[in-house]
């Protein structure tokens, strides 16, 4: 294995007892796949470097890991990615992750992929299936955090890992919707809310789609 990020070292070391042999196997099999590829620590997470791009993070939660790549469906799509950040779903134990030849043939494809000069897809216009033309791509803003959701994020580090890795348009959708409350009470609420699902590395708007399929 190359050098090793000590920050990582200390992340793995600091995580649940279930997450830490996941994580150090995720951590085994990038290396084993991709030997070029650096640690780093960003936005609170383990990341995988590769020819100066992001190759892959990994994350530990209160119940779960998560991984995933970079160029995301590009490498691969297993149809979980509204479970848990990356495109594994949520990972509890060793055996939800496939077998070390096929995560390491898709560390493979991904650095192959950079190599490419293959960028992440484009996110499609609501509801048109199409990618937004370059000329109507906009930065999307995200408006300051209520009072309320900032102090609770400052109290749990695990919550604001997750939030400060979201896109903007999904960190966005919880600040609206915490903002929107017009009663302490209904903010409050949302605040916790919204810290049980970040505490599952979920987006907001995953759980608002899936309760209205359901409904």
């Amino acid at each position: 294995m190359p050098p090793t990020e000590r920050r990582v070292d200390a992340y793995i070391a600091a995580a649940q007892p279930f997450a830490q042999p996941i994580l150090a196997r995720l951590r085994e099999d990038v290396h084993a796949a991709c030997p070029e590829a650096a640690e780093a620590i960003k936005w609170s997470m383990p990341f995988f470097v590769y020819g100066g791009r992001n190759l892959a993070h990994m994350a530990a939660f209160r119940a779960h890991c998560a991984f995933g790549f970079e160029l995301g469906r590009a490498v691969v799509d297993l149809g979980r990615e509204a479970q848990a950040m990356g495109q594994f779903g949520r990972i509890t134990k060793l055996d939800d992750l496939p077998s070390r030849a096929e995560l390491r043939r898709l560390v493979r494809k991904a650095a192959a992929l950079i190599d490419a000069g293959q960028r992440a897809p484009r996110a499609p216009k609501s509801g048109s299936g199409e990618s937004t033309p370059p000329a109507a791509k906009r930065a999307v803003h995200v408006p300051p955090l209520p009072a309320a959701f900032a102090e609770a994020l400052a109290h749990d580090a695990g919550a604001r890992r997750v939030f400060d890795a979201l896109a903007p348009s999904h960190r966005r959708d919880y600040v609206e919707w915490i903002a929107e409350a017009k009663r302490d009470q209904t903010r409050a609420r949302r605040v916790a809310q919204a810290l049980a699902w970040l505490a599952e590395g979920k987006r907001r708007n995953g759980q608002y789609e899936r309760a209205r399929a359901a409904a």
